[in-house]
């Protein structure tokens, strides 16, 4: 760290700005001036400063209403009492609204020189904190995936060994665990980097659509197709085709994309003419593909096909020490696309989050968050602000026998919550209208 500081003296007296000016632009430090309470505030206002001096009795705004006002809207600034009217009560009562240090008039160069070297050192150590802190940081993210947990800490060991081959990988996991994260992190870290990574929600179309979009059309293939046009299957050549929801794929188009994956050949819908392809695949699912197997709704080869490597993504209420870095995360991120002034996170808050179960898992929480931030009245989020996270009764420990029975209460409640608004209540669940009238259809809400 520089040790040398840009300074704020403020004090009505003439006679101390000056001397303070003298002994540290001598020093090598930048030093600026303000008569007044307010005419600092102004001048923080337009410049930076490491260090504020500020006199504890003066006309108008007296220095403890500086200091509060400065430790709200400037936290990166010290700030040091001086006064001629000290006691011991007055310096208790500026340390603790956030002082640094103070000083009583008169008093000796050697005096100030000793405050000046302690504000430095505590800096240093403010730099140093920080500069841990962000290498833990560094530990518990990989690219934009958050966690410090043990299981995700095994995930992030594993994505460089995955994206090392070409082998399909299937990331299993509920709804909203960052599964598609996964699959960019590994797309990411592969010799497929700079070729496209392609994602397709299969649970979003219908298989008409479906199988257009991936396996593309020659003119005059079928009403509407007026032009040709690529699949994406071929839109991911030498990059990566990300399949969400495969689950959702009916057992035909299972057959037609088995046949891609054993002969690296495509045709479009309208043509007779092979394509050649060269892609990775990576597959995710929030369905138990084993039961569908059983039920016949999935075909095994092409589970064993899609299969070869299976990363499972635990649910949040799993990790739940990854929520408070992740909440973190959230509102760094709102901070930057919002113009929402809201940094904090209370302990009473964060006891909250953490009690919650999240069956909407991640998505769910930043929703959370978000909604939070938007409606909140001060820069601190209080456990008021998650008043909506209503514990149901059916989602309480051991009230559901299966994760489909967790995922039905979810649903109803939140549809009911949205006065049966579909297009409200997916965006709250962070699932497209699509899917969602998938799921109201196939657990019969």
């Amino acid at each position: 760290m520089n040790s040398k500081l840009r300074i704020l003296i403020v004090d009505d007296e003439r006679i101390v700005r000056e001397s303070f000016k003298h002994w540290f632009v001598n020093a090598g430090h930048m030093v600026g001036t303000a008569a007044s309470a307010d005419e600092a505030l102004v001048r923080l206002a337009s410049e930076v400063y490491d260090l504020l001096f500020v006199d504890i009795k003066m006309p108008g705004k007296s220095g403890l209403e500086l200091l509060e006002q400065v430790r709200q809207e400037f936290p990166e600034a010290s700030v040091v009492i001086i006064t001629a009217y000290g006691s011991i009560e007055s310096a208790v009562q500026a340390m603790k609204m956030g002082a640094s240090d103070y000083l009583l008039k008169p008093f000796k160069p050697e005096q100030l020189n000793l405050v000046l070297e302690k504000i430095i050192q505590q800096r240093r150590l403010t730099e140093q904190y920080r500069y841990l802190k962000g290498t833990l940081e560094q530990i518990t993210r990989f690219d934009d995936i958050i966690g410090r947990s043990a299981p995700m800490q095994k995930i992030f060991s594993l994505i460089p060994e995955v994206a090392a081959s070409d082998a399909s990988v299937l990331l299993i996991g509920e709804t909203g665990t960052g599964k598609e994260l996964v699959a960019k992190a590994i797309h990411a870290k592969s010799r497929r980097a700079h070729y496209p990574f392609v994602p397709i929600n299969c649970g979003a179309m219908s298989e008409s659509l479906l199988e257009s979009e991936l396996f593309g059309h020659q003119k005059g293939a079928f009403t509407g197709a007026q032009q040709a046009r690529k699949g994406f299957l071929e839109v991911a050549e030498n990059g990566t085709l990300f399949l969400d929801e495969v689950g959702e794929i009916s057992p035909k188009m299972q057959v037609d994309l088995l046949r891609v994956l054993q002969d690296k050949k495509v045709v479009r819908l309208g043509s007779r003419q092979s394509i050649t392809v060269d892609f990775r695949l990576i597959s995710a699912t929030s369905r138990d593909l084993s039961r569908q197997i059983a039920d016949g709704a999935f075909r095994e080869d092409f589970f064993y096909r899609i299969n070869v490597i299976q990363i499972d993504i635990p649910p949040l209420r799993q990790r739940k020490e990854d929520i408070p870095p992740l909440v973190a995360h959230f509102l760094e991120k709102l901070g930057h696309e919002t113009t929402r002034k809201v940094d904090r996170v209370s302990p009473g808050a964060l006891e909250v989050l953490t009690a919650y179960d999240w069956p909407g898992n991640v998505r769910e929480l930043e929703n959370a968050v978000e909604r939070a931030v938007v409606l909140a009245k001060s820069r601190t989020l209080g456990q008021a602000d998650f008043a909506f996270l209503k514990a149901s009764s059916a989602l309480a420990p051991g009230a559901c026998a299966s994760l489909e029975e967790v995922e039905t209460a979810h649903i109803r409640k939140v549809l009911a919550d949205c006065d049966g608004n579909v297009t409200r209540a997916a965006g709250i669940l962070g699932i497209n209208r699509v899917t969602l009238h998938k799921k109201i259809k196939r657990l019969g809400l």
